[in-house]
């Protein structure tokens, strides 16, 4: 297999926690870089500009004439030093705010040498296009700087953002090969989270079409023209495969799933410690804002990710706690649910904090004891919509507890106090019922904190699940997996309060068999397994560069 001397992995993502790019990126750094053998260089946008990043240890000596040339040429100033990540990888923050100078010609340009659709532009299209070419200057003066010409270099490019600087790349060093990921289809992701049948009508959709009913183009252009553009292209999951194939008229060379490093876990001496720790803070939460007195044996559920409530399945996940609230399972027992989705939030909830701050035991709940936070648009917002249509607003003898958890969990939130993951380890069961999920790192790392996970199979870890198990997950394995299509709605919430009523009956034994189960699932999706795709991709984008290099 052809291995790459250097790598250049552009994204928005690198140094700025977003989402699952980061997650992807990060993760896989320390296996790609001991299985490629080559010098790996993240480049991302510089946001903060002249304020500190704790997630880059800057060094100043780093290659100057870069910096250098960089400013004389292109008015580009960047920052370089180490992504604070395990490996330590090199990475290079760009600042792009001088490309802006040249927007039009800049666009101009990519029509010319793609047939890139710029002129229906709003939004973030212009600020991830600016950093995208100017991403493409800094790995172009790097090359030029520091490489060889014997050398293999890839320049791999995440998501429609980072598209336009792997055009220009191509075009000005095309002994340079070109790989494109998309993590999801831009227009996919927009059907869906336009409540339109993406699945029902799959074969019947094409995506030109849908960019401009959509308002896309811009979005949908340079996505497609990258994907036909480069000399590898690749998605992260069959399910988003199969989309590329419909919309973007290319089938991707490479399917590169998405793993993990399981280094985040706790030990298995502070597991139950933070296990422990995690569900004593929910227990306290719940009780202070509801006016109750439950104890450790309620059944704690959560799901969470960005806000998208139809694509993420947030309006499932509210239905089968509606459902379940009827349930005999619930007889006797007591559930709390968990909606950590972050939302247009105000400020922690004062009167909360003052409970929280109080060793009183109140026997009453506060008013509307169904949010932690104050939103800024509580009115607008669906899912406190979508809760008070459901009953879901936590009366005193109601036995599933709703707790809308609209911030960051970021260790400092006001209420909770804990991060995600440190908050993640405390739950009984994990429900992520996705609409549109192209891979799913949430029901991931879920099962890796041995937390018995239901997704579905529109989303890429479901489907994977069901390929290593050679039949759908149930919840035995660790995972269950949930069939949902565009016409099975109400089965599927069904299915759902089912599987969480089926647990609620288990014996403590069961239930440790499944916790384990979950962790032994997620440990088959670990880099060292998955990272072999990488190297595919850029073996292909290398052997094909080097055909046409010598056609040429």
């Amino acid at each position: 297999m052809v291995k790459p001397d250097l790598i250049f992995s552009v994204s928005w993502e690198v140094c700025n926690k977003v989402g699952g790019i980061y997650t992807v990126l990060s993760t896989q750094a320390k296996e790609l870089q001991c299985q490629s053998g080559a010098v790996l260089v993240f480049i991302g946008p510089d946001l903060n500009r002249q304020e500190t990043n704790d997630l880059l240890i800057e060094n100043v000596n780093l290659y100057p004439d870069l910096r250098k040339n960089l400013q004389e040429k292109y008015n580009i100033r960047i920052r370089v030093g180490r992504w604070n990540i395990p490996s330590y990888p090199i990475a290079i923050l760009v600042d792009f705010e001088a490309v802006y100078a040249l927007k039009n010609q800049i666009y101009a340009q990519a029509w010319d040498l793609a047939k890139v659709d710029s002129l229906h532009a709003y939004g973030d299209y212009d600020e991830a296009s600016m950093f995208s070419y100017a991403a493409n200057l800094v790995a172009a003066e790097y090359y030029d700087l520091y490489i060889d010409a014997d050398e293999k270099v890839v320049y791999h490019a995440h998501e429609w953002m980072t598209g336009l600087g792997a055009l220009f790349i191509k075009s000005t060093h095309p002994q340079i090969a070109t790989v494109f990921t998309t993590h999801a289809t831009s227009i996919g992701r927009s059907i869906a989270g336009n409540n339109k049948n993406l699945y029902q009508y799959f074969e019947g959709y094409n995506g030109d079409q849908m960019a401009m009913e959509l308002n896309m183009e811009s979005k949908h252009s340079v996505e497609k023209c990258t994907a036909h553009g480069v000399d590898c292209f690749t998605t992260v999951s069959g399910i988003t495969a199969r989309e590329c194939t419909q919309l973007l008229d290319i089938e991707p060379h490479v399917v590169t799933m998405n793993g993990f490093e399981d280094d985040f876990l706790p030990s298995l001496e502070q597991f139950s410690n933070k296990r422990e720790a995690a569900r004593k803070r929910i227990l306290t939460v719940a009780n202070k804002l509801c006016g109750t007195d439950w104890d450790d044996n309620t059944t704690i559920i959560a799901t969470g990710g960005r806000f998208e409530f139809r694509n993420k399945g947030i309006d499932m996940f509210l239905d089968a706690m509606k459902d379940l609230k009827n349930d005999s399972a619930c007889v006797g027992n007591r559930v709390i649910a968990l909606v950590n989705v972050p939302a247009w939030v105000d400020v922690p909830r004062n009167d909360l904090i003052q409970r929280l701050e109080s060793n009183e035991q109140y026997k009453s709940p506060l008013p509307a004891p169904y949010f932690t936070h104050t939103l800024n648009n509580f009115d607008q917002d669906k899912i406190v919509s979508k809760m008070n249509w459901a009953g879901l607003i936590n009366r005193p003898d109601d036995n599933v507890k709703v707790l809308y958890v609209p911030c960051y969990l970021n260790g400092n939130d006001g209420i909770f106090n804990l991060s995600y993951y440190d908050l993640l380890i405390g739950h009984d069961i994990a429900l992520f019922p996705s609409y549109y999920e192209p891979w799913g790192y949430t029901p991931l790392e879920s099962s890796a904190f041995s937390i018995p996970t239901i997704t579905t199979d529109l989303a890429g870890y479901g489907i994977w699940v069901n390929s290593v198990l050679g039949r759908y997950g149930e919840l035995h394995d660790g995972v269950k997996v949930v069939h949902r299509d565009d016409t099975n709605y109400q089965q599927a919430v069904s299915d759902i309060k089912n599987t969480i009523a089926g647990w609620i009956r288990m014996t403590p034994a069961q239930k440790n068999k499944i916790r384990k189960a979950a962790g032994t699932m997620a440990r088959k999706a670990l880099w060292k397994h998955f990272i072999k795709f990488y190297l595919d991709a850029y073996a292909f984008a290398l052997q094909k560069n080097e055909n046409n290099t010598k056609l040429n």
